[in-house]
């Protein structure tokens, strides 16, 4: 893992296309900007991860496929 410093209106570069500027500092947090492609998927890690856990909960669902088609017919 690369760790640097910035200040407020400092920016990392990230290959040629995608730019991480940090736009406000305050006691806990750090506002960041992110410039990068329209293609290029952005998503915050905790999110990703409710996500995932959703998918699975989601997966694992047991499913009467009977009384479904039979409930269908009605």
């Amino acid at each position: 893992m690369l760790v640097l410093a910035r200040k407020k209106d400092e920016a990392i570069v990230i290959g040629d296309d995608i730019e991480i500027i940090i736009t406000e500092i305050s006691e806990d947090k750090v506002k960041i900007g992110i410039k990068a492609p329209k293609h290029m998927k952005i998503f915050r890690k905790e999110l990703l991860a409710q996500v995932k856990e959703e998918n699975l909960e989601s997966a694992s669902v047991k499913v009467d496929l009977e009384a479904l088609a039979k409930a269908m017919k009605k």
